[in-house]
């Protein structure tokens, strides 16, 4: 089995299943930790916060880390939005369509927020979408905002099922605008490379953990990241079988992987 020096773990449908434990998830983390082996964890969820990350975790399935485990689609758009601007943005503004993690990341930079004429559209996941924030996205990049999606994951695995993702909220505004956004997570590179950047890794050094063949074994087909698949979440058997590239790993839990 192949030895990697370290991993990036997707978090819904791999690490847990909304509330719902994925009891083999936390015996993989302590076999990390144990290990001294880095690892970050490479969500697509961009509602949360870091610290609110690891308190869920640590509340809802018993597992223990740091914000410095953690990296999101919230942070990779920020530090994309500072590099674009060489690392000032006080002169330019945004208009966001998400939850307090995309918002806090966006706005620590020092960008303005701005519903009329922003530079830049950020749509996420939203809790509460409602049409007049589609419609203000919408009206906004048409007046010459650059439109950019978190992610595309179009649903979310958790206790009650499949329910809408990040993507089918984007999906919205690509609609009515009739182009698609520049896109920051999973399975695009510009997260991939910020990852790597945070762990201070190379890509053949990396393995990235994951249950949704579309956006976590892609993610690492697209940047030269060796990927495992574990059937926990949306990917099924079936379905992988029928792609032209498979992962490189696949396994039914995670309890049937050597770090």
């Amino acid at each position: 089995m192949t030895k990697y020096k370290g991993y990036m773990i997707d978090l819904d449908g791999t690490i847990y299943r909304g509330n719902e434990r994925i009891p083999e998830a936390k015996g993989f983390v302590e076999r990390l930790q144990a290990a001294n082996i880095p690892f970050l964890f490479l969500t697509n969820n961009t509602t949360r916060t870091p610290e609110m990350v690891c308190d869920f975790l640590a509340s809802k399935h018993n597992i223990y880390v740091t914000p410095d485990h953690v990296y999101t689609p919230s942070m990779a758009t920020a530090s994309y939005l500072l590099r674009e601007n060489h690392g000032d943005l006080s002169n330019k503004s945004i208009y966001i369509v998400g939850e307090i993690g995309l918002k806090k990341a966006l706005l620590s930079t020092g960008i303005k927020l701005n519903e009329y004429d922003p530079d830049y559209v950020v749509v996420g996941l939203d809790y509460d979408l409602t049409y007049h924030k589609a419609e203000l996205a919408t009206l906004a990049i048409k007046r010459g905002a650059m439109f950019i999606g978190t992610n595309e994951d179009t649903n979310l695995p958790n206790e009650r099922g499949q329910v809408p993702g990040a993507g089918s909220v984007i999906a919205f505004v690509e609609r009515a605008v009739q182009r698609e956004a520049f896109y920051i997570g999973k399975p695009r590179r510009p997260i991939m490379d910020a990852a790597l950047d945070k762990m201070g890794l190379n890509a053949e050094d990396v393995v990235m953990v994951g249950d949704n063949y579309n956006t976590d074994i892609k993610a690492g087909i697209n940047s030269g990241i060796a990927q495992l698949l574990v059937y926990t979440g949306i990917s099924t058997p079936e379905y992988v079988a029928q792609q032209k590239i498979q992962p490189t790993h696949v396994v039914n839990s995670l309890a049937d992987w050597e770090v």
